[in-house]
């Protein structure tokens, strides 16, 4: 994404609580990011392999988002793979008002299979590859998809470095890590978000999003709505679903929402009524009484 393009003025959404300031040690970094935004990798095919079963529909999606004025959208050059990328350019280049982030460092043999893969040389080319199938002159937001155990992660944050160094990618982030992986990154580069798996009912990086709010870093919950799962999670979560016409889903969001105001939860959908649906969880404001309800009990 072109400089000028990445720079979003203000504009009328229909999210509430339109932006959100991200801050590292030696750079702000001003995304003006609505609450709620969009995970790419339910618009490939099973197993996030392929082609999506309805290519039609998943891209009436992504046109769809920022419609609904979500403005970043979250994909990876492992969701198809290449597949999830590919469809984002041919819906919505040149993304006006839409930030494209992407990843790499995960490698796929097939439906469900993932590897990581963390030498400096691979995530550098793969960085390049994503940056050409998105289009852009400079990746704003890259994020490496896992640390390779099989390498010194001290050498993957070089490459991440040397990467921001040449101008492929503007700002980098890390995802499923420790609070100890973060620190020794910035050491290198500074963090700009954090992507690990977080919701309702999964909650073991509790540690990690209480070091990013400290420290200004966005926090990204894959998986924020544990693949549907929470919609028999309990008597509780439907009781405040039903008090609010909404769905569990949506409560859950919005429990996500008023977690932290770092929180960039990403849901994900190949079904615009779907996503329609999640954005309607933005407008949820959940009591007190509620909030804490769920915080003690999920």
């Amino acid at each position: 994404m072109e400089s000028s393009q990445s720079e979003f003025g203000e504009r009328s959404l229909r999210i509430r609580n339109p932006t959100t300031l991200l801050r590292s040690a030696s750079v702000t970094v001003v995304m003006a990011l609505v609450r709620l935004g969009f995970g790419s990798m339910r618009i490939t095919g099973p197993g996030i392999w392929g082609a999506p079963a309805d290519p039609e529909e998943a891209v009436r999606t992504l046109c769809r988002v920022p419609e609904v004025g979500i403005n970043f959208i979250d994909t990876a050059d492992s969701y198809g793979p290449h597949v999830s990328e590919e469809l984002i350019r041919d819906a919505l280049y040149p993304y006006p008002c839409v930030y494209v982030a992407t990843k790499a460092g995960l490698t796929r043999s097939g439906p469900d299979q993932w590897r990581p893969r963390g030498d400096a040389g691979y995530l550098i080319e793969q960085a390049r590859w994503s940056r050409d199938r998105l289009g852009v002159q400079r990746i704003d937001l890259w994020q490496l998809h896992r640390i390779d155990p099989g390498v010194p992660r001290q050498e993957q944050f070089a490459a991440v470095r040397s990467l921001i160094d040449e101008g492929v990618i503007r700002h980098a982030g890390l995802s499923q890590v420790s609070v100890r992986d973060i620190e020794a990154a910035r050491r290198q580069f500074p963090v700009a978000t954090v992507q690990n798996l977080y919701n309702l009912s999964d909650r073991g990086s509790e540690s990690v999003l209480d070091y990013c709010e400290g420290e200004g870093i966005g926090f990204i919950p894959w998986f924020p709505l544990a693949g549907g799962r929470l919609v028999g999670s309990g008597v509780l979560l439907s009781r405040i679903a039903r008090a609010h016409d909404a769905t569990p889903e949506q409560i859950a969001l919005a429990w996500l929402l008023r977690r932290s105001p770092v929180m960039l939860p990403i849901p994900g959908t190949s079904n615009v009524r779907h996503l329609e649906e999640n954005v309607a969880a933005t407008g949820i404001t959940l009591h007190d009484d509620e909030f804490a309800q769920l915080t003690d009990a999920c």
